[in-house]
């Protein structure tokens, strides 16, 4: 404790906080229907020069800029207070400025590789890549609800192309509460809200298999 509130370490520190606190905002966001995240993907200009080529190299298309952050504040915490740590044991702790940027050095090449192993499980949210009315028609699953006709939930969904995302959703007017874990029907969009009812039960029953003939 004494190394993490001195003033060697104050970079790292502050890194430690900044994700205990956007860890804490996204939960949040999330159980009220709202996504942090999301906001951010909408905000960055479709770029490839300069920072955002650098966040490009750092798989910012294969998983959420929020994440990325997340990763790299961790990365650099943890790298930061190893450096200041060996430093102390060996002869005393650097200067905040000598540490920070060898931590930061260290921390992007694992921030890249780390994102491709977090991209296999966090879905994305809504992506330019996929036209969202491609959406309409799908059977998809509440992932934060319940669904209601207030603020809207969260339900997951694949694409053609087999790749998950995380949609916003209410249910139609005509539908009661759709609890968490319920398989839903896409009905309609407004904006970049979908419109769930209850999935018909010929979508939850899969058809009985063809016979197939054996020579």
């Amino acid at each position: 404790m004494q190394l993490f509130l001195s003033p060697e370490c104050l970079p790292f520190a502050i890194a430690a906080v900044m994700l205990a606190a956007l860890t804490g905002i996204e939960m949040l966001c999330l159980l009220i229907g709202f996504s942090l995240g999301e906001v951010i993907d909408k905000a960055l200009p479709d770029d490839h020069t300069g920072m955002f080529g650098l966040l490009s190299w750092l798989n910012v298309g294969g998983v959420p800029i929020l994440i990325l952050i997340m990763l790299l504040l961790g990365f650099f915490a943890m790298t930061g207070f190893a450096i200041q740590s060996l430093a102390q044991a060996f002869w005393a702790p650097l200067p905040a400025v000598v540490a920070a940027l060898p931590a930061l050095v260290l921390s992007l090449p694992a921030v890249r590789a780390s994102s491709r192993t977090v991209a296999r499980v966090v879905p994305r949210d809504e992506t330019y890549a996929v036209d969202l009315t491609e959406f309409i028609g799908r059977s998809a699953e509440v992932a934060v609800g319940p669904l209601d006709q207030g603020l809207p939930g969260r339900v997951r969904v694949k694409d053609r192309h087999g790749n998950w995302h995380t949609l916003r959703a209410r249910a139609a007017k005509s539908e009661e509460p759709i609890a968490i874990g319920a398989t839903v029907l896409l009905v309609d969009q407004i904006s970049n809200v979908y419109t769930a009812i209850r999935a018909p039960s010929d979508i939850l029953t899969p058809p009985n298999p063809t016979p197939t003939e054996h020579s």
